[in-house]
């Protein structure tokens, strides 16, 4: 008789035996004892056989029983001839429903090892409660796990570092948890995760709508435990249906992409092994990364989209990927190369699988992008990518595939040239604003001369994400305009924040005095920056929110400025509003004559009055108050110089600073008042000073302490002294030392960088000079008087009024 046979008699009986019932329970028997002398159990039901022999690691199908029925349950051995001889007994009374009924523990349980958590590992029968014979999701696996390894500790169960189960302790048995379909790597770790036990491999790539228990089986240890069966992981199905997980085959990571621009190819099918993996496989599209078994011999074909079997295979070639390794095959060239342009540099084009070794499948941070780069243009040239004037991709030749290289998320326009850049082949925008965190590899992709290539698709740059989607750049410059984010919110509670731009992470853990360089973002379209906690994974619950529209080609600074609630915080003496804001400054200068600086001051501190900016008492900003920004039409030689941040009067110096201006010829400088001048009454916030920014991003807090603008220069000492008096009106005494004898100039020059007088040339000796500055003749303003020989540079600024 079956074991099915054998169970419908038993219900028979067991229905005659207590009656007619109103109802039944569904009940799954699973045989997960370790113990040897249990191998093989005879099962009793109300003194009845029902399942004889009854082998370790097998199971039932569902079967009905009655419900609100005493249902006593023995274990004999497998031998036994009544249940007289049972070595473990239960009863069940159970509602309607439908459960599993598993055999777990060991007969004499000091014969073996303990529990490490001090469970009781004796035999015993654990109900399953709320079991399931299908998934609760037609299009999901349902797994349920059950710990029954009476030697194992708690553990967690993992999948590519994703936690499964949660800390199950032996007799565990948890929910029923929706996967989707697919091959699995399941670790059993510590419960901390620290230490991987074991690996399996759980292919659920059929098992959907299926509900399937698996069970932590047999001893961690077999020697300690009567040399039992060894661990492992039982996958038991609905029908009764149970396999042992094998242990992991070795993976590769593989993304394969069509680039290969011959008309005859433009849709194909890819098999592997001669089974087919890619259907109808279009030109500049591209799989996903996934697994593929590693150290064995693959044999990938490319065959026409109408074929039947690999048998009609254009193309094909085996592989071998290491394990671990993540790899690109990348379709390129052409099925009959004499009916195409050669390429100018004799390269073969005839159709091959690229393999593009070492691929990425992120950027190596959460902030910027990893770019790589293949040519795939038949009948290209070597060429380089440029940007901006810069080289981002040198010479590279057709099927060259470059290493990943890091740009920030922005929006830029990249230029195709001849390797010398004498000729554009063409001219690209690309969108990287909303690709944090991404590998991307750009292709060079189509013909040059589509009329000399059988009409084929014209030449363009593919870029290919990691998940396979794929995005053709758009011809032309990219409409983009220039973003330099500065954080100066001097709030405690907004000293780290992350920023986002339309919900796309922009900057992540954005810190207080720090900043971005300038980067593209999308011009002429609304942009919402969002401004979150550090800790934040969206933008969901922001700090702060404002939306910009930034005109195209438009270069513009957003400074985080202000106090996330002004009532904590003394209020600004001014009156103005210090709440949380981001202060636009659009149309921005970036740019200076060579071997001059510009400087812009923005006024961000809150509990500051209004205040001068100046420079050997000369006033570079004037009557600045919070919120103001202000840019400087003056130009300074790259020098250090002295600042001082006086009262709108001039009568009082609150503050004074150094500014090393020495490497920042050809650039505009913003320099912010930051932090709070009482931090006491500011929740303890950042002390004031002086934060100078710079194109790059550099963010420097400028050292406290005026450059020496007072006394006669000495002797043998290169310095130019503070001219006295300043401001003058008529005329000043200025002071100069050499460091040797010789040549030396001292000249004045205006806000726009022209000379406008001539103080001192000639040759000099070591000893001070004193020289008669005349400013009849200029106009009211502020001047740079700057001292030269023998290539040293030192300036002073000067005030004339009138």
């Amino acid at each position: 008789m079956s074991l099915v046979s054998r169970l419908l008699a038993t219900v028979a009986l067991v229905a005659f035996a207590v009656g007619p019932a109103s109802a039944q329970i569904r009940v799954q028997v699973i045989h997960n004892a370790p113990d040897p002398d249990a191998a093989t159990v005879d099962v009793y039901i109300n003194d009845n056989l029902e399942l004889d022999n009854f082998a370790f690691r097998t199971a039932t199908e569902f079967l009905d029983l009655p419900s609100d029925t005493d249902l006593k349950i023995d274990v004999a051995p497998g031998n036994s001839a009544s249940s007289a001889e049972a070595v473990g007994t239960q009863t069940f009374n159970l509602p309607p429903g439908t459960y599993q009924i598993i055999a777990s523990g060991v007969l004499d349980d000091t014969q073996f090892a303990g529990n490490p958590d001090g469970e009781d590992i004796s035999f015993q029968l654990l109900p399953g409660l709320d079991a399931q014979e299908t998934a609760a999701d037609a299009g999901k696996v349902g797994v349920r796990v059950v710990h029954g390894s009476p030697d194992a500790p708690t553990v967690d169960v993992r999948s590519g570092g994703a936690i499964i189960v949660n800390d199950a302790s032996y007799t565990d048995i948890t929910g029923y948890e929706p996967l989707d379909p697919g091959v699995y790597t399941l670790d059993i770790t510590t419960a901390d995760g620290s230490t991987t036990a074991a690996s399996f491999e759980a292919d659920l790539s059929g098992a959907a709508g299926a509900a399937v228990t698996v069970l932590a089986s047999g001893f961690l240890t077999p020697a300690d435990d009567r040399d039992g069966p060894a661990f492992g992981l039982l996958a038991v199905f609905a029908d009764g249906t149970e396999a042992l997980l094998p242990e992991p085959t070795p993976k590769a990571r593989l993304q394969v992409i069509h680039n290969a621009a011959d008309p005859d190819a433009a849709v194909v099918d890819v098999y592997i092994n001669d089974v087919l993996e890619l259907d109808d496989f279009a030109f500049r599209t591209a799989t996903p990364f996934i697994d593929v078994p590693a150290g064995v011999d693959l044999e990938v074909a490319v065959a026409p989209g109408t074929s039947a079997s690999s048998g009609e295979a254009l193309f094909a070639e085996t592989f071998n990927l290491p394990e671990g390794s993540t790899t690109q095959l990348i379709a390129n060239g052409v099925l009959d190369d004499t009916q195409f342009a050669a390429n100018p540099d004799g390269e073969d084009t005839s159709f091959q699988l690229l393999v593009g070794a070492d691929a990425r499948e992120e950027a190596e941070n959460d902030f910027d992008v990893n770019y790589r780069v293949v040519h795939g243009a038949t009948d290209a040239p070597t060429v380089d990518i440029r940007t901006a004037g810069l080289t981002l991709v040198d010479d590279a030749s057709y099927t060259d595939i470059t290493g990943y290289q890091r740009i920030a998320t922005q929006i830029f326009t990249v230029e195709v040239t001849t390797a010398d850049g004498s000729v554009t082949a063409g001219t690209f925008g690309v969108d990287f604003s909303r690709s944090a965190g991404a590998a991307v590899t750009v292709l060079a992709s189509g013909f040059l001369t589509p009329a000399d290539n059988q009409n084929g698709d014209a030449f363009g740059l593919l870029a290919v994400f990691a998940d396979g989607t794929t995005d053709l750049l758009t011809p032309g410059p990219a409409t983009v305009a220039f973003v330099q984010v500065i954080h100066n919110s001097a709030d405690p509670g907004a000293e780290v924040v992350d920023v986002y731009a339309n919900g796309q992470i922009l900057i992540d853990d954005f810190a207080f005095r720090t900043a971005t360089s300038f980067r593209g973002v999308p011009a002429d379209t609304d942009i919402e920056i969002a401004i979150a906690p550090g800790s934040s994974t969206s933008a969901a619950n922001p700090l702060f929110s404002q939306t910009f529209n930034l005109p195209r080609s438009s270069t513009a600074q957003l400074i985080a400025t202000g106090v996330l609630d002004d009532t904590q915080f003394a209020a600004n003496p001014d009156g103005e509003d210090t709440s949380f804001q981001l202060l636009a400054r659009v149309d921005v200068r970036t740019v200076a004559p060579a071997g001059e600086v510009r400087l812009a001051a923005i006024h961000g501190s809150t509990d500051a009055p209004t205040v001068d900016v100046r420079s050997d008492g000369a006033i570079l900003f004037d009557d600045l108050t919070y919120g103001d920004s202000e840019a400087s039409t003056m130009m300074f030689p790259p020098n250090v110089y002295p600042i001082d941040v006086t009262t709108a009067d001039g009568s009082t110096t609150a503050a004074s600073f150094s500014a090393d201006l020495t490497g920042a010829g050809g650039q505009v400088v913003t320099v912010l008042a930051s932090g709070f001048l009482t931090p006491a009454d500011d929740q303890d916030g950042k002390a004031f000073g002086l934060l100078a920014v710079f194109n790059d991003g550099t963010a420097d807090l400028l050292p406290v302490g005026p450059v020496s603008t007072s006394g006669v220069p000495q002797a043998g000492e290169f310095q130019l002294g503070a001219p006295a008096p300043n401001p003058v009106a008529g005329r000043a005494a200025i002071t100069f030392s050499l460091a040797t004898p010789g040549e030396a100039s001292v000249m004045v020059y205006d806000t726009l960088g022209r000379r406008v007088a001539i103080v001192a040339e000639g040759s000099y000796g070591a000893e001070p000079v004193e020289v008669d500055f005349d400013t009849a003749g200029l106009a009211a303003g502020a001047y740079v008087i700057r001292l030269e020989s023998a290539g040293a540079v030192q300036s002073r600024t000067v005030t004339v009024l009138r």
